[in-house]
């Protein structure tokens, strides 16, 4: 008999099949998570008794459809759902596409905004429960709830059919680029959780990573997508290096690089080397050739600053990003000294400064001011960044690192 945890995982990765085909064959998307969700329960209270099925997918596939037609009874309804039948096979599938993929097509639609696409991606492709997504956001479960049904509601007003969008569409750039955000904050959040005791959250890296590569069987020739997979690889290579004996963190320059995934780097690698020639770099095109040079270096004393100052700026100017603009600063320090890094923070804070109380700025300049030997000044930041963090594991880093230096503090 299949156990509690195997049958959650087996769920969770059938949701999105399911839903996507549901969603395909009647085209109301609202109705058809709530059917899916009926024969969820369905499956949770009958399968332990029974035993899982011979073809689980296709148990909870008739299940779903049999409760969408119990939704969708009135005579209006019905008419409706029919004449959107009779324009497409029932159960087809769309060619060429892994049937995720169109559905996250779906929950990007241009017409959301990012955190609206996010949380409804997390919902219908990543199967999290409405739950686990607010924890991770920190809202209340019913705050994200009413999100993610706005979300369903914009969808369905926009008329969208279970289809990929073609690349010549009007709209198509803004809806890749849509896309692409939702797959990079995904596997950001998979990979350093900004909340909770967990530093990692694997199932959010792994599925980001997952759909990138059928985005990228579908377009090769992208340079940005190519970019955001190869940004994925090299970041995730170094997953294992991360944390310690304890599950503690470990910041980029003390890992053990013989733990880094060379396999993933190696890949990573030759997909950036295939965008070469075609045409100006864009965003993720960049961070990844940033992550390339961390990556290909033997030791972190070996790391050449200077060409990551260099792509740092490329990417400045490109997008204007504070947080760019945050990681350029250490680049230069490490070129030109601590003082010119600290330079490069004023104007992200104070007067209304993009990055006021964030604790990233802090940290940057803790370790700014460490390297600069004001372990005074050091301290204050690293204890800033500390009680700012919503991460645990960042928090505890944070709170030794402070502690640490105070110990070695000149002034005790």
């Amino acid at each position: 008999m299949t156990s509690q945890p195997c049958l959650e995982d087996l769920l969770r990765r059938l949701t999105p099949q399911v839903l996507s085909k549901l969603v395909r064959r009647f085209g109301d998307y609202d109705a058809c998570e709530d059917a899916v969700q009926e024969a969820l329960l369905a499956a949770a209270k009958h399968w332990p008794a029974d035993g899982v099925p011979d073809s689980p997918r296709s148990w909870l596939l008739q299940t779903a459809a049999n409760r969408f037609t119990d939704l969708v009874r009135s005579e209006q309804a019905r008419r409706r759902r029919e004449e959107l039948v009779a324009r497409e096979p029932a159960g087809a599938d769309v060619p060429g596409y892994d049937d995720t993929l169109v559905l996250l097509f779906m929950c990007c639609h241009p017409a959301l905004t990012p955190a609206s696409a996010i949380a409804l991606t997390l919902r219908a492709v990543g199967g999290l429960t409405t739950a686990e997504i607010a924890s991770a956001y920190l809202v209340p479960e019913a705050t994200m709830a009413q999100r993610i049904s706005r979300a369903k509601q914009r969808v369905k007003a926009t008329g969208l059919r279970f289809r990929m969008p073609a690349p010549d569409a009007d709209g198509w750039t803004p809806w890749l680029r849509s896309v692409l955000h939702v797959l990079y904050l995904i596997f950001n959040e998979g990979y350093a959780a900004t909340a909770g005791r967990a530093l990692h959250r694997i199932e959010l890296s792994g599925e980001a990573i997952r759909l990138t590569r059928a985005l990228h069987r579908i377009l090769p020739a992208n340079g940005e997508v190519t970019g955001l997979l190869a940004l994925m690889l090299l970041t995730d290579a170094r997953r294992p290096a991360r944390t310690g004996p304890d599950g503690e963190l470990v910041p980029l320059a003390e890992q053990d690089r013989t733990r880094w995934d060379r396999r993933l780097i190696a890949e990573g690698a030759a997909l950036i080397a295939s965008t070469l020639g075609s045409g100006p770099p864009g965003e993720y095109r960049l961070q990844a050739a940033i992550a390339a040079v961390h990556d290909q270096a033997p030791r972190a004393d070996a790391t050449d600053w200077r060409q990551i100052l260099g792509l740092y700026g490329m990417l400045e100017q490109l997008t204007g990003n504070p947080v760019v603009t945050l990681n350029r600063a250490v680049a230069a320090a490490m070129i030109d000294g601590p003082a010119a890094g600290l330079a490069l923070l004023d104007g992200l804070d104070g007067d209304g400064g993009p990055l006021t109380g964030h604790h990233r700025l802090h940290a940057v300049r803790g370790h700014l001011f460490e390297m600069a030997g004001d372990v005074e000044s050091a301290l204050v930041h690293y204890r800033a960044a500390a009680a700012c963090t919503t991460s645990i594991p960042e928090r505890r880093h944070l709170t030794a690192k402070a502690a640490r230096l105070h110990r070695h503090s000149p002034s005790r």
